[in-house]
């Protein structure tokens, strides 16, 4: 469950006086996620989302999460927007923690992912990337390919635990991509987590994009990688060309990607998969036994890392380049 910090019924109450929503109706923790603790909040006049920032949100890059979601939500993407107080501010703190009230986003996540559920994702995903085009702010990767040595590093020292063998591969690939990683391609607003538990669907029709506590300032195309591991995998890790098709072809049809993003999409897939091979890991070795949620595991991304260390060109996936912009 990922309710890290219990706040009790007067001190919600107390909160929810500075906002001009009504009284508290009810009020219930949220067992997904990871990073935060979320709470599920009825009040006299609607539903809403309240969040206290845990773990790896930094509190000083709060203010750039905030003004984007409402910033997407004003340009006409469904993601959740922020709650203003009777004071203007969004952002204020309960039990000792940053907090927020967002807006509740009706729909559920796909259990079983389907070529439907990656042609709206790959549209949105592009929609996304066009509305944050005229967005001020900047927040840099701080899980981009500068930080995936140390991650590394850390994991190695548990020696009992990874095996040299694996140390050794990683560390070849890692060099593969820091000596090929692009570094003039288009760049923007990125999720950079757009994983099928973020993105919620309603009657069949895509209904909010939640969780931007990743989002930065990176490659657009990468963001696209990292969709593609997250929703073109089948369960016993086999690559679905079909869903890749749909997923890309979308994206394409509202933003095509110019030639040498395409040119760099396997090294951008390759190196999406190492990012969260190298995360889960490191979660995998340092969450304590006794912690509120079972870290994933790495092994589903070592496969795709696999996968991807193969493919040298993206028609490799099934990909139709020959639109690119």
């Amino acid at each position: 469950m990922a309710v890290y910090t219990e706040v009790g019924d007067e001190e919600v109450a107390a909160f929810v006086a500075e906002y001009a929503v009504g009284r508290v109706v009810a009020c219930k923790g949220i067992a997904e996620g990871i990073e935060n603790t979320n709470y599920l909040l009825v009040t006299e006049t609607a539903t809403y989302i309240l969040t206290l920032y845990e773990r790896r949100v930094r509190e000083e890059e709060l203010p750039f999460f905030i003004s984007l979601m409402e910033h997407l939500a004003a340009h006409g993407i469904p993601c959740p927007t922020p709650l203003h107080g009777r004071d203007g501010q969004a952002l204020r703190r309960l039990n000792e923690r940053p907090a927020a009230m967002v807006t509740f986003l009706h729909g559920m996540s796909p259990r079983r992912l389907t070529p439907e559920h990656c042609t709206a994702v790959g549209e949105a995903l592009a929609r996304l990337h066009l509305a944050g085009a005229n967005f001020p702010l900047r927040r840099h990767n701080g899980l981009s390919v500068d930080s995936w040595r140390p991650l590394l590093q850390a994991s190695a020292r548990h020696e009992q635990e990874v095996a040299a063998e694996l140390v050794d591969e990683l560390a070849a690939d890692m060099g593969y991509l820091e000596s090929g990683w692009p570094a003039h391609l288009p760049e923007g607003v990125i999720h950079a987590d757009l994983f099928p538990d973020n993105v919620f669907f309603q009657g069949g029709n895509l209904s909010g994009i939640i969780d931007f506590y990743f989002a930065c300032t990176d490659f657009l195309a990468y963001d696209l990688a990292v969709c593609m591991n997250a929703w073109c995998f089948e369960s016993d890790g086999s690559f679905n060309v079909t869903k890749a098709r749909r997923l890309a072809g979308a994206y394409q049809s509202v933003r095509p990607l110019t030639a040498a993003e395409w040119q760099a999409f396997p090294l951008l897939a390759h190196g999406a998969a190492m990012r969260f091979l190298l995360t889960r890991l490191y979660d995998w070795l340092h969450t304590p036994r006794t912690a509120l949620v079972t870290p994933k595991n790495p092994v589903e991304y070592l496969q795709k890392m696999r996968f991807h260390r193969r493919v040298r060109s993206p028609g490799e996936y099934g990909l139709d380049v020959d639109r690119a912009a």
